[in-house]
């Protein structure tokens, strides 16, 4: 024949007839008394006097409590000289979390007169923190007395009777199942709302955004350079061009001044060959300016075109086509010669009338080298004018082949570096659509993980506020007091009676 249920087996009992699959708290149950308490509350003194005083009772303090075990009751030990704290009230919580039986204690009334008034806000505030501490017993006791014997008699008594209740190891066993209830539906509920999850996903979200806005910026930023850089190219190089064809024109008009009829021929070789040295200067001064560009630009350098930029056509000086100027001058130089030719022969009539005829020919010889030196210096000026009118056309004409050369080379390489950037470009949106997509890929799952949390949530919470109730009202004789319904989201903390 089967014999009674033992306390523990009635206690899961409760449990079980609501949902069969609970089928222990997963607690230890032990057979010690846990004394503990603030700091200074003289915890270590009560656990000295309550093992003479009851040697058959096994008295333990908090680090002497194996882990995971559940002590058959809490003597919670405070001092008489100021109320609970906040966290004097946590630190029973974490003590007394799966026993029932629980002891205040206030110490120290031998040399605090006014116990008695700190006992009674002892308990209003520990009734306040939690409702299951309402009618929790209090003692006041004096386990270490400077004058007299230990006061603990009180304490002693209440013990005892709160030990040998026969009810207090399912009193015990229910609360450990309310504790390890509440803390299960807590779970579920915020498995459910995805709370552990939410750091991650904000912060996927934050890189998913600043990836983007990354890509964007760069974007922007890349394609300001290049055209700010192109603007600045061709800017610069256009006056390089400009300033290197005028130093050559000035250059070329002082060589000039000092040349003479046999060098022509030579100085318009000098024209086109110094031309040429031109254009490659110009040709090596935008190579040299667009390879920079492509290193701010972080981009392979634009190549160099294959063939030379070609030097412009000049068409020779016209120096031969001056055949009135030739008589005008020959007409003005035989007037010239004739005046001089009669101011010589003039001259040596008045020196001595016998010198005419010598005089004569020395105005004849003398008119006659005048007119044919008039004749070849203005023939000389008049081609250097020719000269330097036809360096100023040679170099306008070069001036705007450096110019043609530099806008087409820096367009083509516009061209160039936009194509490259463009490449650059797309390869970093590759790679950063690929990280988005890993990150919406583990987004999805914990958005699938949530989902599932909450059907499980939803599925396995009814059964266990039903559990919980029942075990609330195994506790307090089917008469609950209020307590937060743990099955409502967003209903705060959930407190026991």
């Amino acid at each position: 024949m089967t014999g009674e249920p033992g306390p523990v087996e009635a206690a899961d009992a409760v449990v079980a007839a609501v949902d069969p699959a609970l089928s222990s708290p997963g607690v230890r149950s032990s057979d010690s008394v846990l004394v503990t308490g603030p700091w200074l509350a003289g915890v270590s003194s009560v656990v000295a006097v309550l093992r003479a005083r009851l040697p058959e009772v096994s008295f333990v303090e908090a680090d002497e409590l194996a882990v995971g075990a559940a002590p058959v009751a809490v003597v919670f030990a405070v001092s008489a000289v100021s109320p609970l704290t906040e966290s004097d009230c946590e630190l029973l919580d974490l003590a007394a979390d799966h026993t029932d039986c629980v002891v205040g204690v206030v110490t120290k009334i031998d040399a605090h007169h006014d116990w008695r008034e700190v006992l009674a806000t002892d308990r209003d505030l520990l009734g306040a923190h939690r409702q299951r501490y309402a009618r929790l017993p209090w003692v006041g006791v004096a386990a270490a007395p400077e004058v007299g014997d230990p006061v603990v008699d009180e304490l002693v008594d209440v013990l005892g009777g709160t030990l040998f209740d026969p009810d207090v190891l399912r009193r015990n066993r229910l609360r450990a199942w309310e504790s390890q209830l509440e803390k299960v539906i807590a779970r579920y509920r915020a498995d459910g709302e995805g709370a552990d999850r939410q750091a991650r996903v904000s912060a996927l979200r934050a890189q998913r955004e600043d990836i983007r806005r990354s890509r964007r910026m760069d974007k922007s930023q890349r394609a300001i350079a290049l055209r700010s850089q192109i603007q600045q190219a061709r800017v610069q190089l256009t006056y390089f061009a400009r300033n290197r064809c005028a130093s050559v024109r000035s250059e070329l008009q002082e060589d000039i001044g000092g040349l003479g009829r046999r060098g022509f021929a030579a100085f318009e070789d000098g024209v086109r060959r110094r031309a040429a040295e031109v254009m490659a200067e110009v040709d090596e001064g935008v190579t040299t300016h667009l390879t920079a560009v492509a290193a701010d630009l972080h981009v392979d350098p634009v190549p160099s075109p294959p063939q030379p930029t070609p030097v412009p056509d000049l068409p020779g000086p016209p120096l031969r086509s001056r055949r009135l100027e030739t008589r005008l001058m020959m007409v003005l130089g035989a007037g010239f010669g004739l005046g001089v030719a009669l101011a010589v022969s003039r001259l040596f009539t008045g020196v001595d009338p016998g010198l005419t005829v010598a005089g004569v020919l020395a105005g004849a010889a003398a008119g006659l080298a005048v007119a044919v030196w008039v004749v070849g210096i203005r023939g000389l000026l008049h081609d250097r004018g020719v000269l330097d009118r036809w360096v100023v056309e040679a170099t306008a004409t070069l001036r705007s082949a450096a110019e043609e050369a530099v806008a087409t080379r820096v367009l083509a390489a516009e061209a160039a570096l936009t194509g490259s950037l463009a490449a650059e470009e797309s390869a970093e949106a590759d790679a950063a659509a690929g990280r988005i997509a890993e990150i919406d890929d583990e987004l999805r799952e914990h958005a699938a993980a949530t989902a599932r949390a909450a059907a499980q949530r939803d599925r396995r919470i009814p059964a266990l506020v039903r559990a919980l109730e029942a075990v609330r009202h195994a506790l307090y004789d089917n008469s609950p007091g209020e307590f937060t319904d743990p099955s409502e989201p967003n209903s705060g903390k959930t407190v026991g009676y």
